[in-house]
């Protein structure tokens, strides 16, 4: 299995919002999502890719700003790849390329947030050097 990475624009929306759906579990409609991240492409946003041969398997959200903390980082958004193809390393490859790539644009830091139900993510980041930091709050409104 050939994996590679590769940053996508906003003409790959269509191929994003699938996974996004599945990432999500249908809570969004496949219109909401389309508008949603046409927006955050506008913004200071990247979506890195995960292709086996040329098929979309995963994507990731990079986010990038300067904080008081941290200095310039880049938060990583709704990781996700195909439910058959986890547990393969994967996820520990994307991870090296987002670093490598962002530590090119100036990065001094990664950041993310992960549901605390998800344990399993939680062992997989602090097997990646991740700490937790802090408390993700939402209100919507």
């Amino acid at each position: 299995m050939a994996i590679h990475f590769s940053l996508l624009s906003s003409k790959d929306i269509p191929q994003i919002v699938p996974l996004m759906e599945v990432f999500n579990e249908h809570k969004f409609s496949a219109e909401v999502l389309q508008k949603r991240f046409e927006a955050m492409f506008q913004q200071h946003y990247e979506c890195v890719g995960v292709f086996e041969e040329d098929r979309l398997i995963g994507v990731t959200g990079l986010w990038y700003q300067t904080r008081h903390y941290s200095g310039k980082s880049c938060e990583v958004d709704h990781v996700y790849i195909d439910e058959k193809h986890r547990s393969g390393g994967i996820g520990k490859q994307l991870f090296a390329f987002i670093e490598t790539h962002v530590k090119a644009k100036g990065c001094e830091a990664i950041e993310l947030n992960t549901y605390v139900q998800n344990a399993a993510s939680h062992k997989f980041y602090f097997n990646l050097g991740f700490k937790i930091l802090g408390f993700h709050f939402l209100k919507e409104i």
